[in-house]
């Protein structure tokens, strides 16, 4: 059995088959829907910033202190005084913490 070396493929055009529609179908929503969905998303926004918020507040302090007692100790030039110097500053300035351990 010997093959042609010429391949005939099918080379019609339908153009009835091309045409396509341009304008597109979405599906519509409801306004109510859209407007649940933004409230939702509204709740969830302000709730993760208000989230942020806090712990940036709630963690705050304590690093306003560091800062603090760092500033108090500069006329140290030794690291272990100066730290011992934070130490014992941190202690003085808020003795409630060490009251309740």
């Amino acid at each position: 059995m010997r093959l042609s070396n010429t391949v005939s493929f099918a080379t019609e055009v339908h153009p009835e088959e091309n045409v396509m529609n341009a304008t597109p179908t979405f599906t519509t929503r409801g306004s109510i829907s859209t407007f649940a969905a933004a409230a939702l998303a509204t709740v969830i926004a302000v709730g993760i910033l208000s989230a942020v918020a806090t712990m940036f507040q709630r963690d705050g302090k304590p690093l306003e202190r560091l800062a603090a007692a760092e500033r108090a100790c500069t006329q140290y030039s030794y690291l272990s005084e100066r730290q011992a110097c934070m130490n014992e500053w941190l202690a003085a300035s808020h003795p409630g913490t060490v009251a309740n351990r």
